[in-house]
């Protein structure tokens, strides 16, 4: 029918107006000449009010109405659902204040860079501000009946998430993680490892290319913060950084694999459509964490990257490098965190970002609270703002509402791990030979392939036959204390 290919049509063409403006995001943060920020911006905000333009238009309010009732597939039905859900979001904001989320997003991440090398908050603030007052003013627009400013911001990266489920399962953690910390760094305390960054990166690149990174589909940058995007079928981007001495890019360049991997596997037929990307944060950084954490960090999968790291000139035995990335230790950075305190680096950001949206904290106050925060809740005292509350991109860039999902993300990669060894069996002999092939066809059979069709809780109850629980990550983390649970 006629209403129906319009919308497909518009969609489509929606589509790839993102991939560009996101091919644009990327070589700001990759590849783009510093003097090129403010140019930059104005571009993102032109593309900005096009897309809400066109996303925004009278016509599909018109093709939607006409579709009504229609007699339409499941896969067409799926389709028109999820086109209404986000015209309808989109419509409530402003053209104006769409096109100055873009600028201040694009402005913001080129100050916090200037501003993090020089550890330097006082320059950062005015661009936080401004993104706070820009997403408060969205908050306000997109906030349904009953929701909260805070909880409208959660709904663009977890539809329908609400504060209150944040904080039971954060106050479960919260409850349970801390002994278990204590016991662990006596346990199994990080150990040190100096590793060259030339073997690190050699390791990175010829283990990436072991799961199936090749070169013509794929790029693997460096960034000041690393990240996935992807451009299109075909054009997976992921970026890591290497420090002296540190493992940290082992982890993160299979993190950002996972996430690009789960974008790769949507089912084709569901591509520029509303139902491609990934149907959720949570469930994005389940896929991320899951490689992070069940991949990289297991016994079995030391001996592929200890391999790795010797073919690139650096010998160390696969039970000193697990020792290595899995040992407790608070830290004052997230992205390097041990797997069993990374999840209260995330409460900690929760518990900000939701005081800063609904005007409980200032940005004058935030580097106290989050000096007080790592203290309460890690033990960890801050050096400087520039690996405190300047760390992450992510309020540079006016993404208030993404960090919980880096927590759950954590918990349902448990959860999903459990139930696909269930059904396939221990990965441990597979690993330690690089055979990932089993892991990547179950999570494409039961996560990937469903794009944006199922949204979080029901994807989780069909994936592993229950809701969401905190129990599999803390039988994940439990023999890190020395306590019966999950193989570590």
């Amino acid at each position: 029918m006629k209403a129906l290919e319009n919308l497909r049509g518009r969609l489509a063409e929606l589509a790839d107006l993102s991939a560009v403006q996101m091919l644009a995001g990327w070589d700001q943060l990759v590849m783009m000449p510093s003097q090129a920020g403010p140019a930059r911006a104005e571009q993102l905000g032109t593309m900005a009010r096009v897309i809400h333009e066109r996303e925004t238009s009278d016509d599909i309010g018109e093709w939607l109405t006409e579709l009504d009732g229609a007699e339409l597939s499941e896969l067409d039905r799926d389709i028109v659902r999820i086109a209404r859900r986000d015209w309808e979001r989109a419509r409530v904001v402003p053209e104006e204040l769409a096109v100055e989320l873009a600028r201040a997003s694009a402005d913001g991440q080129e100050i916090w860079q200037r501003a993090r090398a020089e550890d330097d908050y006082a320059a950062f603030r005015p661009a936080l501000e401004r993104n706070l007052e820009l997403a408060r003013e969205r908050a306000r627009c997109v906030a349904l009946d009953g929701q909260s400013m805070y909880e409208a911001l959660l709904s663009d990266f977890d539809f329908g998430l609400r504060a209150d489920e944040l904080r039971d399962v954060f106050g479960a953690l919260g409850e349970k993680l801390p002994a278990l910390v204590s016991e662990a760094q006596e346990h199994s305390p990080r150990r040190r490892l100096d590793v060259p960054v030339a073997a690190q990166r050699a390791a990175v690149e010829s283990t990436l290319a072991r799961l199936g990174v090749e070169h013509t589909s794929w790029r693997l940058d460096v960034s000041t913060h690393p990240f996935s995007t992807q451009i299109g079928l075909d054009d997976s981007r992921i970026t890591t950084r290497y420090g002296d001495g540190g493992v940290e890019s082992l982890l993160s360049s299979l993190h950002e694999y996972g996430h690009s991997l789960y974008e790769r596997q949507i089912d084709r037929e569901l591509a520029r459509t509303s139902l491609s990307g990934g149907t959720s944060m949570s469930i994005h950084e389940s896929q991320s964490k899951l490689w992070e954490n069940h991949v990289a960090r297991s016994p079995a999968f030391a001996h592929v990257l200890s391999a790795e790291l010797g073919r690139g000139g650096f010998a160390v035995s696969p039970a000193d490098l697990h020792a290595t990335l899995v040992g407790v230790e608070p830290s004052e950075i997230r992205v390097s965190a041990d797997p069993l305190t990374y999840p209260l680096h995330i409460i900690l950001r929760f518990e900000l970002e939701l005081a800063l949206i609904e005007g409980e904290l200032s940005t004058a106050d935030l580097p106290g609270a989050w000096r007080d925060g790592m203290h309460r809740l890690l033990g960890v005292e801050v050096s400087g703002d520039a690996l405190g509350c300047m760390q992450d991109v992510h309020w540079s860039d006016g993404a208030f509402g993404y960090f919980p999902s880096y927590a759950l993300g954590c918990l349902i990669a448990a959860q999903l791990w459990e139930a696909m060894e269930s059904d396939i069996g221990a990965r441990e002999d597979g690993l330690r030979e690089c055979d990932v092939a089993p892991i990547q066809a179950w999570l494409g059979e039961n996560v990937h392939r469903y794009g944006r069709r199922l949204d979080t809780n029901e994807l989780i109850e069909r994936a592993t036959g229950r809701a969401l629980d905190v129990e599999p990550f803390l039988r994940y983390v439990a023999p890190l204390a020395g306590r019966p649970g999950a193989a570590a």
